[in-house]
């Protein structure tokens, strides 16, 4: 009799074994396909936004920035990215150009209109102030730059210049509006 319960004691620990790795299988065969389809996803929204601001350039048009009206409204406590792309326009060489841009903020009278320093309004800018790259004749380059707006931020219109120099010299100047609204 001893030996009968150890032998259906093994073989109830075997199945409960079998079912726990089949069960562990499946999941991470459905996380993997769950996570492959939302990478697919992104991926794809962010060739559409490729191509849209693509559509913006002009024949010579130097940087675009890709917003309706070139404003955009956030909410207080809110993440939001302002994409835009710059191109190499220069023409009869072949080298690439050192480009550098700076999002900076345009409005002389915001402590006015909004009760706020230039420098706090700055503070907005989450990632993407300011960077550096290299764009060889013809190819655009595509950034965001990410806002977050606090909570307690003052609800009004801020204007910004996205400033682009290539090889220290400069390049050309876009402009966008953010709206703080409730």
């Amino acid at each position: 009799m001893k030996k009968k319960g150890a032998i259906e004691l093994s073989i109830g620990t075997i199945v409960i074994i079998v079912l726990a790795m089949s069960m562990l299988i499946l999941g991470l065969v459905l996380v993997k396909n769950i996570f492959s389809g939302a990478s697919s996803n992104i991926l794809q929204m962010n060739d559409k936004v490729k191509d849209q601001i693509n559509m913006l350039f002009v024949e010579d048009q130097k940087t675009v920035v890709y917003l309706p009206n070139q404003k955009a409204e956030i909410k207080q406590n809110e993440d939001w990215g302002i994409a835009f792309a710059i191109k190499n326009l220069q023409g009869g060489t072949i080298e690439a150009g050192r480009f550098s841009y700076d999002t900076i903020v345009s409005d002389p009278d915001v402590r006015k209109k909004c009760g706020v320093s230039e420098k706090d309004v700055e503070s907005w800018i989450k990632t993407g102030r300011s960077d550096q790259t290299t764009i060889t004749p013809g190819q655009t380059y595509y950034g965001i730059v990410r806002f977050f707006i606090p909570e307690g931020a003052p609800l009004c219109t801020v204007r910004f210049h996205l400033e682009v120099k290539r090889d220290n010299q400069p390049y050309d100047t876009a402009f966008f509006d953010i709206e703080v609204i409730a």
